[in-house]
């Protein structure tokens, strides 16, 4: 495997720390060049210390300060320290650099993985707003720079590796030959078969205790919701140029289908493997070669049955809504993803009801639709509409609190 020099954006999330468990069983072939949080600078440090980057990334004097303290215990000389949104920028751009990890969660990663992809980069694209919020123009950007794109998210990875080997990624204008349908699995969250009179009284602890993945609190919400998974699809129909009516999403609560890809002739070719973020992450890192990740051995005579079903609507009125902005355009996934991040943030402050997330984004995606006008062309007039749809669901989040 080829040698790489790696910015890890988002290090201390649970992309970030996987990428570095990966890496760290890679050290003849994988170094890391930067790291870079936002508030866990002390876990940030600690990183540091092992993986000795040249570049650490934070987002404010202060947290510089932080960092430089908590260092002060090492015996390691003190690395590059850059301070805020310019400078993931400038790093990613950096000549030394060979693969991004795009893996801060939010609008917050878009400049960074788009400037990555304008300088060429290989991308492990963790970062779902990239495609969400800007997918026309980063495809763009992947395209003309000869950008390697390569989906760490499980669902998008799976579906990479089961299409053809030659029709994959990296701006490709037509689905690949000969597939039918895309097919996205979904655990169902913890409340797949929850009462659904009880929704109204759902509490951020029960909507971020997964009953299959270890992830963070905005994205166990979103999965709880399955917004998640909208989002997915409209990320693999930027991914895969596949149309929204051949994407579908099916609840499988044992996530050991990853997803599956169905072609023409009746084929099904389905990725399965453990729930760890390791394996797609390996994969990445990997690709095209396949490198040990620490994940174990799969023991399909203990998985028992294995089961399929269509999400409801009425139970996950989010995943209705994201398949609704993907039809209506760029514009309306930007106010998707905007509302949703507004939304799920005033739920786990406890300032919104676990049921009044679809709503803030049902009202917000209205809202936004309503000025007209050509689809969003740069980065600035994404941020702009973005920024427009945050305002218009503060609101109603401030109206249905009250």
């Amino acid at each position: 495997m080829q040698s790489q020099s790696v910015v890890i954006l988002g290090s201390t999330g649970s992309i970030g720390k996987n990428t570095l468990d990966v890496i760290g069983r890679h050290p003849e072939s994988l170094s890391v060049y930067a790291l870079s949080a936002h508030t866990r600078i002390k876990a940030l440090a600690k990183q540091a210390a092992r993986f000795l980057p040249k570049i650490i990334i934070v987002p404010t004097d202060q947290a510089r300060d932080k960092f430089i303290q908590y260092w002060a215990a090492t015996a390691h000389p003190l690395p590059v320290i850059r301070v805020g949104a310019q400078a993931l920028i400038d790093t990613v751009q950096e000549q030394e650099v060979t693969t991004v990890m795009a893996a801060i969660v939010g609008i917050a990663g878009l400049p960074s993985v788009l400037a990555a992809a304008q300088a060429g980069k290989r991308i492990l694209l963790a970062n779902k707003e990239a495609l969400v919020a800007a997918g026309d123009l980063f495809m763009r950007a992947v395209a003309e720079n000869q950008a390697e794109l390569l989906p760490v998210d499980s669902e998008h990875n799976a579906i990479f590796q089961c299409l053809p080997e030659r029709q994959r990624h990296n701006g490709a204008a037509h689905p690949a030959a000969g597939v039918r349908r895309l097919l996205l699995t979904a655990s169902g969250g913890p409340f797949r078969t929850y009462p659904l009179a009880a929704l109204d009284t759902v509490t951020p602890e029960q909507a971020c205790a997964h009953p299959t993945w270890q992830m963070g609190r905005k994205i166990s919400v979103d999965s709880a919701t399955m917004l998640n998974k909208g989002l997915e699809v409209i990320e693999a129909h930027w991914l895969f140029a596949m149309p929204a009516e051949k994407i579908d999403v099916v609840i499988h609560p044992q996530s050991v289908v990853h997803s599956m890809v169905e072609y023409e002739d009746g084929s099904v070719l389905a990725h399965m493997g453990q729930p760890d973020m390791r394996t797609p992450i390996a994969h990445s890192l990997g690709f095209p070669h396949r490198i040990e990740s620490g994940v174990g051995l799969m023991s399909l005579t203990q998985m028992g049955t294995l089961e399929f079903e269509a999400p409801d609507y009425q139970r996950f009125p989010c995943l209705k809504l994201a398949y609704e902005a993907l039809a209506a355009g760029q514009t309306a996934c930007i106010g998707l993803n905007a509302a949703n991040e507004v939304a799920v943030a005033a739920f786990l402050q406890g300032k919104l009801r676990y049921i009044d997330i679809a709503r803030v984004i049902a009202v917000t995606l209205e809202e936004v639709s309503k000025p007209t006008g050509q689809q969003p062309e740069s980065l600035e007039h994404i941020l702009e509409l973005d920024q427009y749809a945050r305002i218009t669901a503060r609101q109603q989040c401030q109206a249905l609190y009250t």
